[in-house]
Formats: C-alpha cells, sequence, structure tokens
C-alpha cells in the first residue's frame, strides 16, 4: 500500500517543468526493512538481521554454490530495518507519520509496499484487530490533529477534474438537506454473514497521537478515494453501481487522465469527504471487501490487485473576521495521501497457478517489472546526466504515480521479508530492486504560505464571542431584568453620595445648598443614564429590525435559489445523460484499440505454426479416417453375427420358460379341483369314502389358455374354518386413528383370517386432508413371491406435520402376510402305511390360510 501526498492552489500541486533548475533540492527514496516472523519453527530461515540498517542472507541446503564452493552470503543495507519483535505502532512512527505531518502542512509524499507472496504487505498497512496498521493509524493522527478545525461537510467540492471548489454557506446547506434526506430512506437489510472490523478494535485510545503544528487558523476537509489495478484495468473500489439480479453487470473500468497541472488521476472515481477516524475506516473497509484475492498455495488470502487508498486534504485560511472560510479558489491548497498496497511477486512453478490464476499472476509480474525498469531508467539518468525515456505507460502503477517520481514529495517504501528459505530466490531479487531504489532521488517539497493575513483570527473571534455575552449581562443588556435588586443597588450606589443634611441653626446657609448641589448633580446622572439607556435600546431594536429584515430577505433568496437548484438539476441530468454516453463510447473505443493491437501480434506471431499444424493434422486425419472405415466394417461384421447367436438363444429360453409355466399352472389347477371336491363332499354330509377320479394333464394349448384366464394365485373359497378364529393378526389394532391406504390395483384373497385396523379410513389414493385427521399410516402393498403366491406386505408409518405446514409420514415397520399349505398333519400320520396315499390327497387339497411371517412374541407395537 501506498500513502500519497499532493499539494496545489485550487487544484492538485503543479509539478515543476522537466527540466528543473540545478539548485533544487532532492533526497533520496527511503527503504525500510521489515522482516516477518517464521510461520513454523522448524522452518529453515535464510534471512538474519545484523544490525538495525543492514540484514544478510544465507543461501539455503540444496542450492549450488559459488565457484569457491561455499555458499554465498549477502548482505543489503536499508534505512533502517524492522525485526519481527517490531510492533505496529514503532513502525508507524517511524515511517508513516512524517508524511502524515507532511500532508498538513501541505506536502506530497508516497508510501507503498513491496515484496513476495505471503510476506506480509497487508499486514503491514491494514493489520488486524489489536494490531492496526499504517492506514487506520494515519487516519487517526490526521483526524485527531485537525477535528476542531475542520469545516462544515460541502463547503469543500471536488470538480470531478483533480480539483477542488468552495462553496458558499447556502449551497453547502442545501447539499446538506439533499444528503439528510437520502440517508433518511431505509436500506434493505444485508445478509452479511460477518460484521466489518470497527475502528475501535484496530487502535487502543493509548496508542493515539495527533500533530501539534497545525494551522488553526484554516478549515480542512478530508476526501478519500479507494481503487484497484487489476489485471492492468483500473476499478473504483467505492462505486456504488445499481445491482440487477437478473442480468448482473460487470464493474466497469476506469481510464487515466491528465489535469491542466500536468498530474495524473483517476476519471470518474468516487470521493468521499469524511468527518471522522471511523467514518473514513467505514469507507475503507467498504471498498477492501470488494477487492480481489483468492486462495493459492503460498498464501490462503493472497491479494490479486494492487491497491491504492488515497486521502485527500483540502484546506482553507479563515476571512480577517476568523469568521468564516475566505472565498478565494486562489487560496485552496488540496493535499493528497495514498496507501499502495502491491500484490506480491510470484513464481507459477510454486502457487500452481491454473486459469485465472495464472493470468492474473502474470498480469502482477509485468507490473513489478515494469515497476523495475523505471527505477533503472531514473538511477541512471540521475547518475550518468542521460535523458532517456522512462516507460511510465507500459503500467497503470507506474502511469498514476510518476508525478511523485518526476515532480516533488517524500517517497517511501517498505519492503517486507519473508525469511523461509524456500522464499530465498525471490527475497534475493527483491532485495537487489530495493538496492536500486535507494539509488533514486526524488525532487524535496518545499513550504508554500497559505495567505497573509495576520495569525490567530480564531483564536481572537472566539474569545470576542465569548467575551460579548458578558460585557452585554454586565451593562444590563436584553438579558438583565429592569427591576433587579441587585442592579439597582449598584446604580444607587454609583450616584454621588448625599452630605449631611440636619440643619441645627436657623441661620445655617451653607447645609442646604450642598444638598441642593448634590441632588442637581443626582439628576444630571440620571439624565444621563436614561438618554444612554433610551439610545441603547433604539440601537438594539434597530438591529432586531436589520436582523429580521436580513432575515427573511435570507429566506426569500434561499426560496428563489432552490427553485433555481431545481432547474439545475434538470440541466445537470441531461448534461450527466450526454457526458455518460460520450464516455461508454470512448471506453468502447480504447477498449476496441487494445483488444485489436494485442490481438493482432498474437495472431500474427500464431499464424504460421497453426498452418503447419493444421497440415500435419489433415495428414492424421486422412489416416485415422481410413482406419475407422475398415474398424466400422469389421465391428459391423461381428454385431450381425452376435444378434443372430442371441436371437437364437432368447427363443430357446422363451420356448423353456413357456414350458415350464404351463407344467406350474396344470399342478395348481389339479390341485384347485381337489379341494373343490372335498369342499363338495364336506357339505353333502357324506363320509367321503367314494374314490374321486384323477383328471387328465390338459394339453399345452389349453394350459396356455387357461393361463391367460385365470389369476397368478386363484382365491379360496370363503367357507373354509379358520385355523385361529379368536388370535388378532395386526398390530394396527391400537387406540391412534389410522389411514389404511389400499391401492385399487390389489386383489381380493377373500382368505380367513384378514388384518382389522378399527378406527382406520380407508383411501385409495393418500391425501393430505385424511393424513391432517390420523396420526398412524399403513399401505397394503402386494407382490408375487418367488413360489408363485401372492404375498401382502403392510408398510406402517407415524404422521408427522412439517414446517411449510403439510403432512409427512415416517415409516417404522413392516409385516408380511402370506398364504400357506398346512403340512403340520402329515407329520403326525407317517406311521401309517394304509392312510398313507390318503393323507397325501387330503394335504394337498386344503385351501390356503392367512399367515404372518412376523415373529409375534417379539413384536412391536405399532
Amino acid at each position: 500500500m501506498c500513502f500519497f501526498i499532493t499539494y496545489s492552489k485550487s487544484k492538485t500541486p503543479r509539478r515543476p517543468g522537466p527540466k528543473k533548475a540545478s539548485n533544487t533540492e532532492k533526497d533520496p527514496v527511503g527503504v525500510y526493512c521489515r522482516i516477518r516472523p517464521l510461520g513454523t519453527e522448524d522452518e529453515e530461515c535464510c534471512v538474519e538481521m545484523i544490525s538495525s540498517s543492514t540484514i544478510q542472507l544465507h543461501a539455503p541446503d540444496g542450492l549450488k554454490a559459488n565457484r569457491n564452493g561455499e555458499y554465498k552470503e549477502t548482505q543489503y543495507s536499508f534505512k533502517k530495518v524492522f525485526g519481527i519483535n517490531t510492533t505496529q505502532m514503532e513502525l508507524f512512527e517511524d515511517v508513516a507519520k512524517p508524511l502524515v505531518e507532511d500532508l498538513i502542512h501541505c506536502k506530497n509524499g508516497l508510501l507503498f509496499t513491496y515484496g513476495v507472496t505471503g510476506s506480509g504487505k497487508t499486514f503491514t498497512m491494514t493489520g488486524s484487530p489489536g494490531e492496526g496498521g499504517l492506514l487506520p493509524r494515519s487516519l487517526d493522527m490526521l483526524f485527531n490533529s485537525i477535528g476542531p478545525f475542520q469545516a462544515k461537510r460541502f463547503v469543500f467540492k471536488p470538480d470531478e477534474k483533480n480539483g477542488m471548489e468552495i462553496q458558499n454557506q447556502v449551497d453547502a446547506l442545501l447539499e446538506r438537506q439533499k444528503r439528510d434526506s437520502q440517508q433518511s430512506v431505509p436500506k434493505t437489510p444485508s445478509s452479511r454473514q460477518r460484521a466489518d472490523p470497527e475502528f475501535a478494535d484496530m487502535i487502543s485510545s493509548e496508542e493515539a497521537c495527533k500533530s501539534e503544528n497545525v494551522d488553526e487558523d484554516c478549515c480542512f476537509s478530508v476526501f478519500v478515494s479507494y481503487i484497484e489495478i487489476y489485471n492492468n484495468y483500473i476499478y473504483d473500489l467505492l462505486e456504488d453501481a445499481p445491482y440487477d439480479p437478473i442480468r448482473p453487470k460487470p464493474p466497469q473500468s476506469k481510464i487515466l487522465r491528465e489535469d491542466q497541472n500536468h498530474n495524473m488521476y483517476v476519471a470518474g472515481c468516487t470521493e468521499v469527504e469524511v468527518k471522522s477516524t471511523e467514518e473514513a475506516f467505514e469507507v475503507f473497509w467498504k471498498g477492501q471487501k470488494k477487492r480481489r484475492i483468492a486462495n493459492t498455495q503460498l498464501n490462503r488470502e493472497s491479494s490479486r490487485s494492487h491497491s491504492v487508498f488515497t486521502v485527500k486534504l483540502a484546506q482553507a485560511p479563515l476571512d480577517a473576521d476568523g469568521d468564516h472560510i475566505l472565498q478565494d479558489k486562489n487560496q485552496v491548497n488540496v493535499s493528497q495521501l495514498c496507501l499502495v498496497d502491491l500484490a506480491g511477486s510470484e513464481r507459477t512453478s510454486r502457487t500452481k497457478a491454473e486459469g485465472s490464476r495464472l493470468r492474473e499472476a502474470g498480469n502482477i509480474n509485468q507490473s513489478l517489472m515494469t515497476l523495475r525498469t523505471c527505477m533503472e531508467v531514473l538511477r541512471e539518468n540521475q547518475m550518468c546526466g542521460t535523458n532517456k525515456m522512462v516507460p511510465y505507460r507500459d503500467s497503470k502503477v507506474t502511469h498514476l504515480f510518476k508525478n511523485y517520481f518526476d515532480g516533488e514529495g517524500k517517497v517511501r517504501m517498505i519492503v517486507c521479508v519473508n525469511p523461509n528459505a524456500d522464499d530465498y530466490e525471490e527475497t534475493m531479487l527483491v532485495m537487489r530492486f530495493a538496492e536500486m531504489t535507494q539509488e533514486v532521488e526524488v525532487a524535496r517539497p518545499v513550504d508554500r504560505p497559505i495567505c497573509f493575513l495576520p495569525a490567530g483570527r480564531r483564536h481572537r473571534n472566539q474569545a470576542f464571542r465569548n467575551e460579548f455575552p458578558r460585557r452585554l449581562d454586565e451593562q444590563g443588556g436584553p438579558s438583565a431584568s429592569v427591576n433587579d435588586p441587585v442592579l439597582l443597588n449598584q446604580l444607587i450606589e454609583s450616584l454621588p453620595a448625599l452630605p449631611p443634611c440636619e440643619v441645627v441653626d436657623p441661620a445655617d446657609d451653607q447645609t442646604l445648598p450642598r444638598l441642593i448641589e448634590v441632588l442637581e448633580k443626582r439628576q444630571r446622572i440620571r439624565q444621563m443614564m436614561t438618554e444612554e439607556f433610551n439610545k441603547t435600546a433604539y440601537t438594539l431594536k434597530s438591529m432586531l429590525q436589520q436582523f429580521d429584515s436580513q432575515l427573511n430577505a435570507k429566506e426569500t433568496f434561499l426560496h428563489d435559489q432552490q427553485s433555481k437548484l431545481g432547474e439545475k438539476e434538470k440541466v445537470i441530468i441531461g448534461q450527466r445523460t450526454e457526458l455518460e454516453r460520450l464516455e461508454k463510447k470512448s471506453k468502447t473505443l480504447e477498449y476496441k484499440i487494445d483488444i485489436l493491437q494485442k490481438t493482432t501480434g498474437m495472431y500474427e506471431q500464431d499464424k504460421r505454426s497453426l498452418q503447419q499444424e493444421l497440415e500435419t493434422r489433415e495428414q492424421r486425419l486422412q489416416r485415422e479416417l481410413s482406419e475407422r472405415r475398415r474398424m466400422e466394417q469389421r465391428m459391423q461384421g461381428m454385431v450381425t453375427d452376435t444378434k443372430l447367436k442371441w436371437e437364437k438363444e432368447c427363443e430357446r429360453r422363451v420356448n423353456a420358460k413357456q414350458l415350464e409355466m404351463q407344467n406350474k399352472l396344470w399342478v395348481k389347477d389339479e390341485k384347485l379341483k381337489q379341494l373343490k371336491a372335498i369342499v363338495t363332499e364336506s357339505s353333502n354330509g357324506s363320509g367321503g369314502g367314494c374314490p374321486t377320479e384323477r383328471p387328465e394333464r390338459p394339453s399345452r394349448e389349453r394350459d396356455r389358455n387357461i393361463g391367460q384366464k385365470r389369476s397368478a394365485s386363484p382365491s379360496p373359497l370363503p367357507t373354509a374354518p379358520p385355523v385361529h378364529p379368536m388370535h388378532r393378526r395386526s398390530h394396527s389394532a391400537g387406540g391412534e386413528k389410522w389411514v389404511d391406504h389400499k391401492p385399487s390395483s390389489n386383489l381380493d384373497l377373500d382368505t380367513v383370517m384378514q388384518p382389522i385396523i378399527p378406527n382406520a379410513i380407508k383411501v385409495s389414493t393418500p391425501s393430505e386432508k385424511a393424513l391432517s385427521k390420523c396420526h398412524k399410516y399403513v399401505l397394503r402393498h402386494q407382490e408375487l413371491a418367488s413360489d408363485g403366491e401372492i404375498e401382502t406386505k403392510l408398510i406402517k408409518g407415524n404422521v408427522f406435520k412439517t414446517r411449510g405446514g403439510g403432512q409427512a409420514v415416517q415409516f417404522t415397520d413392516i409385516e408380511t402376510l402370506k398364504q400357506e399349505y398346512q403340512t403340520a398333519p402329515s407329520r403326525k400320520r407317517r406311521s401309517g402305511s394304509a392312510e398313507g396315499p390318503v393323507q397325501m390327497d387330503e394335504i394337498e387339497n386344503r385351501p390356503p390360510v392367512a399367515s404372518s411371517s412376523y415373529d409375534y412374541q417379539k413384536r412391536r407395537k405399532p
């Protein structure tokens, strides 16, 4: 991050021409070094702090040795080196505090951080809760110094051309009222995942500092802006672009322009006027959330852009009375302070960057290389007396800050170093760049007087305001009561004293004349006091009348100004619309030019290689096509053979399956006929001694026709006696209310034992209305078992309400009901040889009964 200051009268300061006088005093760029602690104790360290201004680099194990067979050790000197135990306050006192004092005294300055990725640049500038960095500390010192002397909001107004204007009190008041009315509109609450850090958490009150040498006869206003340079494009981080949820638009990039004083600025950049440290830090964090960061192999929150936070300080002197700002644009001074956090250089072989991360890394390294090239050319021009052109325009970073190297002001750089041995090669390149930068010199800023009015105007005006009411009270002004006894006693005591008026001798001719003389004197004094009082009252009355007339005139003027303001706003809206259209057109043309220039070079380079590659691929494609045709012909033959083979196999399997099913149907028909005979014989009351003839097996054609008409599982007659008439077959007979879901596709088996569910609502299709009236749910599901019989499953569950107001079912139990033939009596009569065949016929002809596969002894309650 970089701190940047500019000075100007009503505009940003004009830098001297390219050819400066030989007696101009210059100062070298101040380069500081800060070493961050190691991540873990077992990491190898390659940086050693020799003294307060020198560090030494040790080549880690594994690198090649130099010619003498020893590891190369190099030392680098800086203006000051800050070790791993250096606090943020100590760093601010030595580096940033002098620049803030220069900012207040209308001097330019530049402060930026430089280093590899993960070296602590962002922490140095921004800090963390409890350890505020250079940015919040600089803002705190600035507002602590100029806080009592700030002008009202909108007295100073940017002119959108890198200059500053002064508005009168009426225009400023209208702007404030307009801003207050806009802020009164309630905003939609945002859904932020975490709260923004507050300034009170960054710096404690004990660490606050201020500048003592502040001109009390000036009024100050602070404006801040925040931009980022991403992929060599400039974006405004404080721009409130309208959000379109249907078609979101990407942020619009800004362009650099040169003002009339040949200073570079970002056109259309948002400048916010702030009146406190908390407000300025809130604006900074608003832009910080929009800054582009990403996770890489070396840094979990790696900055993918260069950020520039600019603080612009406008100041103007008070008039001769020390009451209002002097309405003279030539007496306005503007100074700027920029904090620039440069993105760290990185090697893609270590960060494993791909896609957009790879492109970002390339643009970051390219811009840092351009900065290094500019420093080399500047040093060569200054040391060798050459006049080579400095390539500022090759990068937006160097183009934006070229005024600070060609103009005047202080330039400070903090080199952040990670002592990890893995960063040795990148750290060595950073050290070389820092060593070269220290040899570049910039012009020293000079003090410029603001005005020639006498000093102490604000103090005298304040003293007069405090003394006037007191004097007015002492002299019996409007605030004093006429009937005040204390005031009357003071007036009586101020009159001449009465002489002794006792007359003893009738011939005394001295006492009465003396008394008469004193009374006449007191009368004259009273008359003089009365006349003075009348004059004062008349003067005060005239002043009040004059104030009333002035107030009426100002109200009329204010009304006229408001009407004029409405007309001007309409004109401004039309002009802004036209200006936006022209700016969009200009940006579109600039984008097209840049794209055409870049793509033309790329196309020319790739044209020949692509032609050669195209010819090679065409030859390869012809060979692959011929080979593919041969393969297709071969595969078609294989597919035809395989198809015929499987058609024969499927036909054979279908015939076998049909035969098997016909046999099964014949067996079931035989059993059914025997069962009917037994039932008919028992109903007629006969003894059953007549043997029944065994039917012949029908032909395959008959089996096939019967199989299509009959069900897979024939239903027994309802006259068969139940096996256990008093046993309850279902768990569903509880006290709860049930929804009995029986699909319409289910078959009615007509078995003796059926599940009985009292208090049940029977439905064929479940509905929310039925579920809302019950607590339990049961589904009757039928499927064909492996033995050819129909199997019924009772699937049970609990009904509960959902958050959306609907009903849901949670299944808890499953019962399975099967039809089986009893075989138990056959086990008891196996010993009887004569009854054996009869018993077998009886077993085969018995009707099926319902049976549950669930263990009733271990059954849970539904």
